[in-house]
């Protein structure tokens, strides 16, 4: 069995065993968390809509239940890129069921192959009637996701596009400046108006310049280019799905790029989530007066500050601009404000957009952003940096030390918030049935056959086996913590016993044993940590503070080291101080107290 490390080698070390040997998963948010909807305005016949989030929460007779407006919607058909396109019947305008090109659902089919409605896709719908029916109101609920385009060269395109309404939608000619190929003078671009399908239906478009591209419709495009053009900008983020924060993340970075020849504004703006649809996860009806809607989450905006050398985060209540180069990118940094997430449970979700738009009114991007309340289950371990101690001589003077002393500590939070202060935990393979991955307080809660690869963490400067569970107080930010570690006057590690040493073993000349206070006195010292929102003055923590790192003040009050007025020593405490910072290495909840 492999023995303690130095603090700071140890918490590393203890990380990476964490993660390679139990594969923990972290609580991370549902795939789909924040809702949109979309309305649609269709004729009778034939029409393209694009749909930009995910809607396949619920089958498409249920989505378009059969009453109201939406009973008119007969049919939808979903398009398949199909990159070899060598399997067209006719033409993709004139769509043919059973090719692998698309997916059809008819209301009352039962060969359906459109089970359910996927994001960044374009559909055919076909409605009762003709051009002179018009079907207003229709609505989709989805989770909106980032688009994700890929065109085939000299293939059939059937795309959609996050163009911005302000009044009117753009030009092609303008969003499509920057991708001139998609409209050059040898493509061909194509809408449907309503109808039966053929000579005017779909119809081309022939001038770039005078169209509009309406973000709620799907366009053919046939074009000599290949590329992943979606907008003027092009938005990369460190996650695939959307910003998610999870339970525990602190940092997630975007890198947007003006695709454009011009300067670019950037507004960024914050959007609340609509409701979730039935059987949808709620969210949390709880969030800190910070100015945001109630579920939103709190995001915050971080900058460098290079004459601090600190980052900076400001909440983001409302929208704020960026400024990008033509043909430029930047990385922007964003973090989250966790104490203003206030819902009870520890696995609340929270969800809201991060709104993208451009100066010139040519975008705009709903980026989803997730998160959950932590919980701050599991196992912690860190130091406390004692930077002050009273001075009995200096007329109990709380002097500054000339360099702060480390002491580990080492701390489980159980899932019903059962705090213990540990002085040895042992990391392995448990000797309980099933042989689970855990943690237990002594080694005899381990498999006896994997103890080779199991880890033991010390607290040194602690008594052995101790578990201190009894107390004040609670693990919480804001919020303390207050135990007491005693050591009794005839315990091995009291630091005025001595085996050897006649005059502190205990023993009386006959060897009869003493009680306290002859040779050795019990010394109890009383520790509190004081949580705080933010990291202590000289902190290192950038990110994660509150989630994956937490601390504050630390105090300690020892007795027994310094006589009375009786000359008894028991009396007049010696207070420290100091801060103190815990890493999270594992979010077990559970701990093996062994006997």
């Amino acid at each position: 069995m492999k023995t303690s490390q130095p603090p700071k080698a140890a918490a590393s070390a203890v990380r990476t065993v964490f993660f390679s040997l139990f594969n923990f998963l972290l609580f991370a948010g549902v795939a789909h968390a924040q809702w949109q909807t979309t309305n649609y305005t269709l004729k009778g016949g034939w029409n393209s809509i694009y749909l930009p989030g995910d809607a396949t929460y619920a089958a498409p007779e249920v989505i378009f239940p059969d009453s109201g407006v939406t009973a008119n919607i007969q049919e939808i058909w979903r398009w398949n890129p199909n990159p070899s396109q060598m399997q067209f019947t006719s033409s993709p305008l004139v769509p043919a069921s059973g090719t692998p090109e698309w997916s059809v659902w008819v209301r009352g089919g039962t060969a359906n192959t459109l089970g359910s409605l996927t994001g960044q896709a374009a559909y055919l719908v076909k409605c009762v009637g003709t051009t002179a029916n018009t079907y207003s109101g229709i609505s989709v609920k989805h989770s909106p996701r980032l688009p994700d385009t890929s065109w085939v060269r000299n293939g059939a395109n059937f795309l959609g596009f996050p163009t911005r309404l302000n009044g009117t939608y753009p030009l092609f000619s303008s969003y499509f400046a920057s991708f001139p190929a998609a409209i050059a003078a040898n493509a061909k671009i194509f809408k449907y108006v309503g109808g039966d399908l053929g000579p005017a239906n779909p119809v081309q478009v022939f001038s770039p310049s005078t169209e509009r591209v309406d973000a709620n419709q799907g366009y053919w495009f046939s074009a000599e280019v290949v590329g992943n053009f979606y907008a003027p900008v092009e938005v990369t983020l460190s996650q695939a799905d959307g910003m998610d924060f999870g339970r525990n993340g602190s940092v997630i970075t975007m890198r947007v790029m003006n695709r454009t020849a011009s300067a670019m504004t950037l507004t960024i703006t914050p959007v609340a989530s609509g409701t979730a649809p039935d059987g949808g996860e709620s969210l949390s009806a709880s969030l800190n007066n910070v100015g945001l809607p109630t579920g939103s989450v709190p995001v915050t905006r971080r900058t460098f500050n290079s004459g601090t050398a600190s980052w900076q985060e400001t909440l983001i209540s409302a929208g704020y601009t960026e400024a990008i180069g033509p043909g430029a990118a930047v990385e922007l940094s964003f973090g989250i404000q966790r104490s203003a997430m206030t819902a009870a449970s520890p696995s609340a979700l929270y969800a809201s957009f991060l709104r993208l738009t451009d100066s010139t009114n040519l975008f705009d991007l709903l980026v989803p952003v997730r998160a959950r309340k932590t919980s701050l289950s599991g196992l912690w371990i860190g130091e406390a940096l004692v930077q002050a101690v009273e001075s009995k001589p200096a007329a109990d003077a709380v002097t500054p030390t000339g360099r702060a002393y480390p002491l580990r500590y080492i701390l489980h939070v159980a899932d019903d918030g059962t705090a213990r202060v540990l002085s040895q935990v042992f990391v392995g393979k448990l000797a309980s049935p099933g042989n689970p991955p855990g943690l237990c307080t002594k080694e005899a809660g381990l498999l006896s056959t994997e103890k080779a690869g199991a880890r033991r963490l010390v607290a040194a400067h602690m008594p052995l086996d101790r578990v201190l569970d009894t107390g004040t107080g609670s693990v919480a930010v804001p919020g303390s913590l207050a135990r007491t570690i005693s050591l009794p006057f005839n315990d091995p590690t009291n630091p005025f016993v001595h085996a050897f040493h006649p005059d502190h073993d205990n023993k009386g000349a006959t060897g009869a044993p003493l009680v306290a206070g002859q040779e050795a006195y019990t010394i109890t010292r009383n520790v509190t940590f004081t949580f705080t929102a933010a990291p202590p003055s000289g902190s290192s923590v950038t990110s994660g503070w509150g989630s994956s790192v937490i601390g504050g003040t630390y105090a300690e009050v020892i007795q027994g080291l310094h006589k009375d007025s009786t000359g008894v020593g028991t009396g007049n405490g010696l207070n420290l101080s100091g801060t103190f910072e815990l890493r999270r290495v594992s979010e077990l909840g559970n701990l093996s107290i062994t006997p």
